[in-house]
């Protein structure tokens, strides 16, 4: 009587996460239309990364659930094959930007992907052959970024190894994806408090010389902007057109380089909402996740990492980084046939479920 109970639950609780994923990747996708309508803006990108983010979330869950760690280590492998490929393989995503102070690209964020995807594996693995093995693919995946030449991507697939490292034997989750959500929101408003001239002055000369001016720059128009249209923003793919740094740039890409302040700018404060909720929404898919939790937090360090690139450069602006978040995601979030190889009966999640 207790077995179906409990199973009842887990799909209770991973429906709610389904039905915020829906209500909050909508509300993106319908925010994008509403800030274009009446303007010569483009919402096919933001279109574009909302379906990236679906797909790869339910191609995700499906995978997740049937092969948890072959799915894992297949997107580890498919991320850091990409991320070699560049920039043939990911367009504009040099593998030179990253190396640039302030410069993040795709290719920092698909290293990313790699680590935290073989980090998920071996948390799941149970062989210890095969676990060992996939700690040293997402080893092999830092070494790779050095390779490259991305300092941002070597410094982000690390930490995420050793935060992987770290939550190997932990049972609660709870604080760590606090930590995690905290971590990021200083790093959001680290960005905005250069770009608004906030914070202290050696401060922001010690930044401002790891981001480069033309950074700096960029992020001012980006404020401007935001505050000359504060609801609906400018329009989506609007900002290269209006940004007097990014027209005197020669071969501007046309981005501030920072998610939030590029939602700011062309979608207001609204897009800057959901942006955090859709962020909010897979910590707190990964908060309900029946898998283990080291599994969890591994992921949950990985997308950390990304929005960390993104609020410093472009990473969101490549499908495949946003269709590899979505899939991570799901993959942490995924219900396992069978339990999670490597789940304990002190994770809250599933400990959870079992007692219903």
């Amino acid at each position: 009587m207790h077995a179906p109970y409990g199973r009842s639950a887990t799909r209770e609780r991973g429906g709610g996460t389904d039905v915020a994923g829906v209500v909050v990747l909508g509300g993106c996708a319908a925010w994008s239309l509403i800030s274009a309508t009446g303007r010569e803006a483009r919402p096919e990108g933001v279109l574009l990364a909302v379906f990236a983010v679906a797909a790869g979330y339910a191609f995700g869950r499906i995978c997740g659930t049937l092969l948890p760690v072959a799915a894992a280590s297949a997107l580890s492998l498919a991320a850091l094959g990409l991320a070699i490929a560049s920039p043939e393989g990911v367009p504009g995503a040099g593998a030179g930007d990253p190396l640039q102070p302030g410069h993040t690209g795709a290719a920092a964020a698909l290293l990313v992907l790699a680590a935290g995807a073989a980090s998920c594996a071996a948390c799941a693995a149970r062989p210890p052959v095969l676990r060992l093995a996939l700690r040293g693919l997402a080893s092999a995946v830092a070494c790779t970024a050095l390779w490259l030449g991305s300092v941002a991507g070597f410094a982000a697939a690390t930490g995420v190894l050793l935060c992987s490292l770290a939550v190997a034997r932990m049972h609660r989750r709870t604080v760590p994806l606090g930590a995690l959500a905290l971590v990021t929101g200083l790093l959001v408003a680290t960005s905005w408090g250069v770009a608004e001239d906030a914070l202290p002055d050696g401060l922001t000369v010690s930044l401002e010389g790891q981001l480069t001016q033309n950074r700096v720059a960029l992020w001012h128009d980006a404020v401007e902007l935001a505050e000359d249209e504060p609801l609906r923003g400018v329009g989506p793919d609007r900002f290269g057109l209006l940004s007097p740094t990014a027209q005197q740039v020669a071969g501007s890409d046309g981005k501030p380089h920072s998610a939030s302040l590029q939602q700011a700018a062309e979608q207001g404060v609204v897009g800057v909402v959901l942006l955090g909720a859709a962020f909010g929404w897979m910590l707190y898919g990964l908060w309900r996740s029946p898998r283990s939790t080291p599994v969890v937090l591994s992921a949950g360090a990985a997308l950390t990492a990304l929005a960390a690139l993104a609020s410093l450069g472009n990473a969101l602006s490549f499908a495949p980084v946003t269709a590899g978040a979505g899939l991570l995601a799901g993959l942490a979030t995924a219900r396992v046939a069978g339990g999670d190889p490597a789940q304990t009966d002190d994770d809250p999640a599933p400990a959870a479920a079992r007692t219903r």
